[in-house]
């Protein structure tokens, strides 16, 4: 992994680190249920003020963390720590945009597709060979999205789903610069990306938040999810993927799924389709198949990117 995994409190056990990322999941599921209780923030202003809040608060947690080795880090990183911060950019912009077009279900479920999505772009772009259970997990899961999508032709959430692949696109894309960029003797600090990532979506989402509507209460539950939905997650994810095997944390990271589906359903009272519930759960079932087996197959494994969104 990176430097910065390098730092992970050595007490901290495998149990420990698997109970830490069960509370991560909990912290990243909390965004839909948030989202459905703002007042007049809309959807590119939802956005900024989120990845703002973010950006400010971990120019405050990390250097407390990390010290002025964040700094030169971002100083270091080169090009593909650009690469690396733009990813993260699109899947904290294009996730809060989703969400304020189309249900949580779906843009979780959606996210969701990310191991596969990185499986395909490894494949195709650095030759990585996919063993028979990830093509038999992908057809599944394509499956599955026809299902959840096919119910939602001529609808007006599916464009925010179209929207929401942007996610696990982006997350593909990231994973296998970073895979690469291993592959040849370097190393992409995911702390300054994410912290980059941040900077990037707030100022491209600026633009087109104004005129800002949000309320005083909007800013709060805005801020709730800078800080505890994402910044907050995110450090613990990196420190996380040092203890854990790859697919251990792809398996936890599927909790996310099912906590923002009730957190949604009991807090905002948006209960999910049949349609959603059906295919969702064939791409879920078809991840943990692929997940498990690959648990059992491989002792150590490269480290997976955390899915901070």
């Amino acid at each position: 992994m990176d430097a910065g995994s390098a730092n992970a409190p050595s007490r901290l056990t495998h149990l420990r680190a698997v109970y830490l990322m069960v509370a991560v999941t909990l912290m990243w599921a909390t965004a839909g249920v948030v989202t459905r209780h703002l007042e007049n923030a809309h959807a590119f202003e939802v956005t900024f003020w989120r990845s703002l809040f973010t950006l400010l608060l971990m120019l405050v947690i990390l250097p407390l963390w990390r010290g002025r080795a964040i700094w030169r880090a971002l100083a270091r990183g080169g090009r593909l720590l650009w690469v690396s911060g733009i990813c993260w950019s699109i899947m904290f912009t294009a996730f809060m945009v989703a969400l304020t077009m189309t249900s949580v279900a779906n843009v979780l479920v959606t996210m969701a597709l990310a191991p596969l999505f990185t499986a395909l772009v490894a494949r195709s772009f650095i030759g990585q060979k996919l063993p028979a259970r990830t093509w038999i997990a992908i057809v599944l899961a394509g499956i599955g999205v026809g299902w959840m999508y096919g119910s939602q032709l001529g609808g007006g959430m599916l464009l925010g789903t179209l929207v929401a692949i942007c996610v696990p696109l982006a997350t593909a894309c990231n994973w296998t610069v970073v895979q690469s960029a291993h592959a040849h003797g370097r190393r992409i600090d995911l702390v300054p990306a994410v912290l980059l990532g941040a900077a990037i979506s707030a100022l491209v989402t600026l633009p087109l938040a104004l005129p800002f509507q949000a309320s005083v209460r909007d800013l709060g539950l805005l801020s709730f999810l800078g800080l505890v939905q994402l910044a907050i997650p995110c450090i613990l994810a990196v420190i996380c993927a040092a203890v854990l095997k790859a697919p251990e944390v792809a398996l936890l990271g599927l909790l996310e799924v099912i906590f923002g589906i009730a957190l949604a359903w009991l807090g905002a009272d948006e209960k999910p389709s049949s349609a959603v519930l059906g295919g969702g759960a064939l791409v879920i079932g078809a991840l943990i198949m692929n997940e498990l087996l690959g648990l059992r197959g491989r002792r150590g494994g490269d480290r997976p990117l955390p899915g901070p969104h």
